[in-house]
């Protein structure tokens, strides 16, 4: 599923999709995983389900959301988050960054929705570029 996600992904930032069907495919494809574990705990047992789900996602939890934001007038940013904060604080940062003159430029584009949805999904690599015309960058990457 994740190969299947990164792949919507990839069309949304290579403009062949806009971010609202990006979202479709990706809500879609969680509704299909969603039924197939269901499937699985079903017949796997709940108790054999749950060591297997804990022993694979704990190194994900680890990783690193990488964000870096250039622009033209050399106000750089960069920020490193651990991904168990990001998962808690995504929503409410992204408001009060958008509330911000400086800050509300770079955030404007940022589909919170999308980041979210990558990091349940346990995506890896980068998963957001903007360019402007002005050479101004924002890059999200989770490594």
């Amino acid at each position: 599923m994740k190969e299947e996600i990164s792949k919507v992904l990839s069309m949304m930032q290579e403009g062949k999709i806009d971010s609202d069907k990006a979202s479709e495919l990706i809500n879609a494809l969680k509704e299909k995983q969603t039924a197939h574990t269901l499937q699985t705990v079903q017949t796997m047992g709940k108790s054999d389900y749950s060591k297997k789900l804990s022993s694979t996602s704990g190194g994900y939890l680890d990783k690193t959301l990488k964000i870096r934001v250039t622009s033209q007038e050399k106000d750089n940013i960069n920020i490193n988050l651990p991904i168990k904060l990001v998962k808690a604080v995504l929503g409410a940062g992204h408001s009060i960054a958008s509330n911000i003159p400086q800050a509300a430029k770079y955030v404007k584009d940022l589909d919170i929705d999308m980041l979210i949805d990558a990091i349940e999904n346990e995506l890896a690599g980068q998963i957001i570029d903007i360019r402007s015309g002005e050479e101004d960058t924002v890059t999200v990457v989770i490594e």
